[in-house]
């Protein structure tokens, strides 16, 4: 099964819980699955040959919660190519924003850009049609570890 680090951004917690009810659905189907709630390039790095899930809630303008901006610029700046890398991302936001889930958005671009294997969809969740985002999180979670 799949070595997995969840790296999270969050603001008010919800992209920490969703990351948290993740992990032991990852972990029944067989993986090995670390969470990162502030997660570092170092971190990132011992994932490059396996599986990253990004899940990160949107502020502002599209901007990246404090816990991952430091991780998103890093890997922009300082890493290259990514071939071996197979990644998720799960996005959280408000659609009454303009810039709707731009976080997960931008964090997916990046690593398309960098050619790691994105593994099923981007998943976008809309906090004012989901209040409990795992209530919508964890069937995709489950899904999209089946697939790894």
């Amino acid at each position: 099964m799949a070595k997995i680090g969840i790296f999270v951004g969050t603001v008010y917690g919800n992209a920490l819980m969703v990351a948290e009810e993740a992990e032991p659905l990852l972990q029944q189907q067989g993986h090995s699955v670390t969470v990162f709630d502030d997660p570092t390039l170092a971190d990132w790095q011992n994932y490059a040959s396996d599986v990253a899930l990004v899940v990160t809630s949107t502020t502002g303008q599209g901007d990246f919660p404090d816990t991952i901006s430091g991780l998103f610029h890093a890997i922009k700046d300082k890493l290259g190519h990514q071939p071996a890398l197979r990644y998720g991302v799960i996005a959280l936001g408000d659609s009454s924003y303009d810039h709707f889930c731009g976080a997960g958005k931008a964090f997916d671009a990046l690593l398309q850009e960098q050619g790691a294997q994105r593994v099923g969809e981007v998943l976008l969740v809309d906090a004012t049609e989901n209040p409990e985002p795992e209530a919508v999180t964890s069937p995709w979670v489950e899904a999209w570890g089946a697939q790894l």
